[in-house]
């Protein structure tokens, strides 16, 4: 009996969607933040309902089910693809930008000088002139170097130019790679099998990949390797093609592993080296790989160098004081020395 009425009911709901000329969809929110979708408390859903009185919305995980007619349900199809392409631009949402996307079928432009936001809706775009000159010479070029001390930007602006062009669909990828070079410590004191002796150095990398990727959507990419990152040692016999690629902390190479690096560059790939002259960690026997790179590529055509200094650091105010302090002390080694 309890069988019986339960196909009654869904029988009847057929019926009257028949009736009606009602349709039933489902729309899945695949690549972004559900949470950013539906607001706090459902706040954003519930208003959505409201401009929408003439459908039922039920909305579940990332799933939303439609019922109405066939009208409405292209109209609301249409609003759910704006707002999902505005999330995935501002990693945000007012209730004003979904008034002006419902109504107006439109959700604002990003600034030019915004690069992409971050997760907390914040606008990630260059701080000084030469962050600015490091954006440029990004899109002039396929190669960049950029060098400079700590805190000056030069990774986080990276990434944040790599995740901006998967995003816009230039790249299919991003790989992310370090050299795993201790600064003082030894790899075979660390706890763990290799990956969780590797993992230390690249955590600067999946920082600022999470300050501008929802950690649901990071993780798909990172298991479906859309987003790779690696130590440099597993680069060697790869050939890197439709992707930005960043080499961090480049000062820790030698001369044969950039080497290496740099010609595995394939077709529609940009390549962005960082580095920091003043914490090199090599032996003292070994010469930077980024030294002889430098010395040897500038002035390459497609191949830009973006110096920045202490006046581009954006960290805390010590973090100025204190590469002004070693700077001098160096010059006065130095001038002890000679």
């Amino acid at each position: 009996m309890r069988q019986l009425a339960i196909f009654c009911v869904i029988l009847r709901a057929e019926t009257i969607k028949r009736i009606f000329g009602l349709i039933e969809k489902h729309i899945v929110l695949e690549d972004i933040d559900t949470v950013v979708f539906y607001g706090v408390g459902n706040s954003h859903l519930q208003m959505i309902r409201s401009l929408y009185p003439k459908l039922r919305i039920v909305a579940r995980d990332n799933v939303i089910r439609v019922l109405g007619d066939e009208e409405q349900m292209a109209a609301f199809e249409e609003s759910v693809e704006h707002i999902r392409r505005h999330i995935l631009k501002f990693n945000s949402l007012r209730e004003e930008d979904i008034l002006d996307i419902i109504r107006g079928g439109h959700s604002r432009d990003i600034p030019d000088d915004v690069v992409v936001y971050s997760m907390s809706g914040r606008p990630i775009k260059a701080r000084s002139e030469n962050q600015q000159r490091l954006i440029e010479a990004y899109k002039e070029n396929d190669m960049v170097f950029a060098v400079g001390p700590a805190g000056t930007g030069k990774t986080y602006l990276s990434i944040a130019l790599a995740v901006k062009a998967l995003k816009e669909k230039t790249a299919k990828k991003i790989i992310l790679s370090r050299p795993a070079v201790e600064a003082g410590e030894k790899l075979g004191f660390l706890p763990g099998d290799m990956k969780d002796k590797i993992d230390p150095y690249l955590q600067p990398l999946y920082d600022a990949l999470e300050d501008m990727l929802p950690q649901v959507k990071l993780q798909d990419m990172m298991e479906k390797h859309i987003i790779q990152i690696a130590p440099l040692a597993f680069m060697r016999g790869r050939t890197l093609s439709d992707a930005v690629v960043i080499l961090d902390e480049a000062q820790n190479t030698t001369p044969a592993q950039i080497r290496m690096f740099l010609t595995r560059m394939g077709w529609n790939t940009k390549m962005i080296i960082t580095g920091d002259m003043t914490q090199i960690d090599l032996p003292r026997t070994q010469k930077s790989g980024l030294i002889e790179a430098l010395h040897i590529l500038t002035g390459v055509e497609g191949i830009g160098v973006v110096n920045l200094d202490r006046r581009d650091i954006v960290r805390h105010k010590l973090v100025t004081r204190i590469v002004n302090a070693y700077e001098q002390y160096d010059k006065e080694t130095a001038a002890d020395r000679s």
